[in-house]
């Protein structure tokens, strides 16, 4: 196993990056420069790293397609000068961040992990050093002069995910992500328990290719049981729409009014691409296993399978720059790209 790994510790902003002003108790930037006297913890890894920071670090709450973009292109410009990259940023979009990183860093074979922190990195009680510190520990993990883990991670409270694979489901919890689709990469203990089975397997040959271009004309619509007939046109409707995550009922499952079946087959007529994700934290969507979802199928929805409203997202935005036509456009979708689904 590599000794010294060369890691870019990369602040995007978030709560990670925060101290408390001790006069007004708002929280405040800090100079990332300064990271050693926060953490001093980090001298005693064997990985040298260095730094990059967001000129404008942002709340995670403000993160968007163009920063996604702007990380991506930062990775890129570094990725031969070093081994792994860990992303700090908030943790209340970070799965949406790092889930379309997932997409746009094609034939990734070096580890990119996001980490961030519930509590900002000069509180007491915080939980960014072990969260900073065992992700840079992941990031610089080698086997035979190779890395272990050679994709897109988040790691939070002594367990390593997918990153496309989490969902946040805690605002006050430590453990705030859970993967309920996977199983954990990696879980930290007295040492790093590697679940080898479940890691990606990219042919270290192959060359990094980055996405540039998102296409944000995305939309999320979650179902209710009295969702009202003017409601849904009026947002089917919406200009410029091109595709929508809609969230249904347990295993894909929705309304089977006639109304509501002739609006989403008029609006997929129009060019708009309709992925069917289940409201369920776990599990996946199988249309046509009931009669609920039956007419979803028939009309020629996506079966969005088990991926996350949060990677459903990302792959959409990463698929729509490609000006496909819609069957072929449903085929790829319905395929794992990125180990997104089963």
């Amino acid at each position: 196993m590599k000794n010294k790994a060369k890691i870019l510790l990369i602040y995007t902003g978030g709560t990670i990056g925060m101290i408390k002003d001790p006069v007004t108790n708002s929280l405040k930037a800090f100079n990332f420069d300064q990271l050693l006297s926060k953490i001093p913890e980090l001298k005693l890894l064997s990985h040298k790293i260095e730094t990059y920071s967001f000129e404008d670090p942002k709340d995670s709450s403000d993160f968007d397609h163009t920063d996604y973009i702007a990380l991506a292109k930062v990775i890129e410009a570094n990725y031969e000068d070093f081994d792994g990259f860990v992303v700090l940023h908030g943790s209340d979009t970070m799965s949406y961040t790092a889930s379309a990183l997932s997409f746009m860093l094609e034939n990734l074979t070096k580890p990119v992990i996001f980490t961030g922190s519930q509590l900002p990195i000069g509180d007491l009680r915080t939980d960014a050093k072990e969260n900073l510190i065992t992700s840079i520990q992941v990031a610089g993990l080698h086997e035979n002069g190779k890395p272990v883990i050679k994709e897109v991670g988040l790691y939070f409270e002594y367990k390593l995910y997918r990153a496309n694979r989490t969902t946040k489901i805690n605002a006050e919890h430590f453990e705030a992500f859970e993967s309920l689709n996977y199983p954990p990469l990696i879980e930290s203990g007295v040492n790093l328990k590697i679940n080898r089975s479940s890691l990606q397997r990219i042919p270290s040959k192959r060359k990094l290719k980055v996405h540039h271009e998102l296409d944000n004309r995305v939309m999320v619509i979650k179902l209710i049981p009295s969702l009202a007939k003017k409601t849904l046109e009026h947002i089917l409707e919406t200009p410029h729409i091109k595709g929508i995550i809609l969230e249904t009922f347990g295993s894909g499952n929705s309304k089977t009014d006639i109304w509501f079946i002739k609006a989403l087959e008029k609006a997929i007529n129009k060019g708009i691409h309709i992925v069917n994700v289940t409201q369920c934290s776990g599990g996946s969507v199988e249309m046509g296993k009931y009669e609920t979802s039956d007419q979803l199928k028939k009309i020629g929805l996506i079966e969005g399978k088990d991926i996350t409203t949060e990677a459903a997202v990302g792959k959409m935005m990463y698929m729509l720059t490609k000006d496909l036509e819609y069957n072929v456009f449903k085929t790829i979708f319905e395929t794992s790209l990125r180990g997104e689904m089963k």
